[in-house]
């Protein structure tokens, strides 16, 4: 009995059969408890080398919101160093001529603050008279009927600052100023030609042109956003200290005031909170009249109002739009890591972490997740 040869298609089936690529195996996932360990020890590493970390940080924020006009003078024929000297030199003038402006009204209000909150507190004191004497004969009614005849002694402790501990934290912020200044200038002059003998480590063309691309529309969009924010709480700071002007405080105070609630706004949800007090504390301190006091914090929170809810989100749209819920976890953390310096840095960090997970293969949904 003769056996079929077999076809030509069977043939070819079993031909593609066999020379099918086997699928790569799937990589073995971490235990949760090692990726607990692991968060908990990088965010260790982040709290104990901050001295470290945060002038590189803010060097590299400094460096993003330069970017921009360091390219738009390299159109003009205007080389890297003498144009990265320039930026630096004459952002440090500016910054030196405000706190010229700034150093004299800030001393006033940091001699002033005590006296002037205890007026207010005994004014404030004064509204609430009657809760207080309620609450008190409550509280002695309770103490009676529950046997107790006389109070407990409390125990006040005092502190006095001690005034070398100033003398020796000095240097310590000069350092860093200096640092952070240095830092900056060396990013913007030689962050390109580091960036291109890192991406020269890859392999394979294909992985340093892929690599390229990423990191230059990364840096391309993070540092029109960092240009921007800033662009919009500067303008936010001026417009509030011309409000301040109108309503009879002097220029120092209000350019003051103003820079203070610049500062605040880099903070989203935190930073205006605290900008409301303190507004609401300096309304009070400055004016005797209460509808009076209540209008630098009515001001400013109608200004953040329409910053927040209309200029920004028509300038950046929805790209970088990130969720409530995300940015406040963000700040609690990077506030807790790095105090006020983290709750400015939070939202760029934030934003440069969803543009790379959007960017990389099976990160998308993730970036998805922050928005």
């Amino acid at each position: 009995m003769s056996v079929p040869a077999p076809s030509l298609a069977d043939t070819d089936i079993d031909a593609d059969v066999v020379s099918a690529p086997t699928p790569p195996a799937p990589r073995p996932r971490a235990p949760m408890s090692l990726v607990v360990l692991a968060t908990l020890a990088v965010g260790f590493t982040l709290w104990a080398a901050q001295e470290i970390i945060l002038p590189v940080l803010l060097a590299m924020f400094f460096a993003l919101v330069g970017n921009p006009i360091l390219r738009l003078l390299g159109r003009l024929w205007v080389p890297r160093f003498l144009a990265a000297v320039l930026v630096i030199g004459v952002g440090l003038s500016g910054a030196a001529a405000l706190g010229v402006q700034l150093v004299g009204p800030a001393m006033e209000w940091a001699q002033e603050a005590p006296q002037q909150l205890r007026k207010v507190a005994r004014q404030v004191q004064n509204l609430t008279k009657p809760v207080q004497q309620a609450n008190l004969a409550a509280e002695n009614f309770a103490r009676v009927a529950g046997g107790e005849g006389s109070r407990k002694v409390q125990v006040v402790r005092t502190q006095l600052d001690d005034p070398y501990r100033v003398l020796t934290r000095a240097p310590r912020l000069a350092a860093s100023v200096l640092a952070v200044v240095l830092l900056t200038l060396f990013f913007m002059i030689y962050g390109q030609n580091l960036q291109k003998h890192a991406i020269a480590l890859f392999p394979s063309r294909q992985q340093q042109r892929f690599t390229t691309d990423i990191l230059r529309s990364i840096e391309r969009e993070v540092s029109r956003y960092v240009l921007t924010i800033t662009v919009i709480n500067t303008l936010v700071g001026l417009i509030f200290s011309g409000v301040l002007l109108l309503l009879g405080i002097s220029l120092q105070e209000a350019l003051l005031w103003g820079t203070v609630a610049a500062l605040l706004n880099f903070a989203p949800y935190v930073g205006p909170l605290i900008g409301v007090t303190l507004m609401l504390l300096m309304g009070f301190v400055e004016f005797t009249d209460p509808f009076q006091a209540l209008l630098p914090a009515a001001a400013y929170l109608a200004l953040h109002t329409i910053e927040g809810q209309i200029v920004t989100p028509i300038v950046l749209g929805r790209r970088m739009a990130i969720s409530p819920l995300i940015l406040i976890l963000a700040l609690m953390v990077f506030g807790w890591l790095w105090g006020m310096v983290g709750l400015l840095l939070s939202v760029p960090l934030l934003v440069c972490i969803k543009l790379v997970l959007a960017r990389l293969d099976g990160t998308q949904g993730w970036a998805k997740l922050l928005e």
